[in-house]
């Protein structure tokens, strides 16, 4: 059952919907050991890596995930969390209303021009159709350049680079109406 639903005006509908650990694990699977999930850091994981890193976030109070859908097939990953308290604990200064985000497309062998920035743009609306998201954080690895451009283009702002157990992240923002202002996304206040 969606969770959430926008129509992109070239693309058609997106949904979002709670991932199911186990039974999505396979089709997860295949997605984040894709040369092009480098920056998802589960190269190596096999399926029942993945099933259990899944279910870790599924029982986990501040961070969950979504299995996303493109005209009714999965397509996409959406992860929302608690950025005080998860991922960035101690690295920045947590206001009010953050929402941490993490979103991974499915590889394809036919790419759809457009595809990512309406998954992203999707994502984005669905975090701000709930009231209390005031800010959407993210902190991307400092060389996935591809994904810096993107968050540019729905409205992030460069806060600067943060260092991670994992990785050097560039740690962003994105308010609702620099969202609003870079999308004109029709999302209420």
């Amino acid at each position: 059952m969606a969770v959430f639903t926008r129509v992109d005006a070239r693309l058609g509908e997106f949904a979002l919907r709670p991932l199911d650990p186990d039974a999505d694990a396979p089709l997860l699977h295949r997605w984040v050991t894709h040369p092009k999930a480098a920056f998802w850091l589960m190269q190596d994981a096999d399926v029942a890596q993945v099933a259990a890193e899944y279910r870790r976030i599924a029982a986990h109070p501040h961070h969950d995930a979504y299995l996303g859908l493109w005209r009714g097939e999965p397509a996409f990953l959406a992860e929302r969390y608690d950025p005080a308290r998860v991922e960035l604990v101690g690295l920045y200064d947590p206001a009010a209303g953050d929402v941490g985000m993490h979103f991974l497309c499915a590889p394809t062998e036919r790419p759809v021009h457009g595809f990512t920035r309406a998954v992203i743009t999707t994502v984005m609306a669905w975090l701000f159709a709930d009231p209390a998201t005031r800010r959407v954080v993210v902190e991307p690895d400092v060389h996935n350049t591809a994904v810096h451009a993107l968050n540019a283009a729905v409205g992030f702002t460069v806060v600067g680079p943060i260092r991670k157990p994992e990785k050097e992240a560039l740690l962003s923002t994105c308010t609702r109406d620099q969202f609003l202002t870079a999308t004109r996304e029709g999302v209420p206040a």
